[in-house]
């Protein structure tokens, strides 16, 4: 039997901070979360997702601070 495939977005895969949330995270925490994010956002283009990159994947990329 074929199932129908639904379409997924990196929002549906993506984690948000606050900004007080964010201040807490330790710096290995946030380069987990970079590294997280950047990974997510590869698979899914691996599979077919075509969609712009959003800024913060940009800055992340950068290794700059979201916050």
């Amino acid at each position: 039997m074929i199932q129908a495939q639904e379409s997924i977005t990196l929002e549906d895969v993506a984690v948000d901070f606050t900004w007080e949330e964010w201040q807490l995270l330790g710096a290995a925490q946030k380069d987990l979360y970079r590294d997280v994010m950047l990974e997510n956002y590869s698979n899914l283009v691996a599979v077919g997702y075509q969609a712009s990159k959003p800024d913060a994947l940009f800055k992340l990329e950068q290794g700059e601070q979201l916050w």
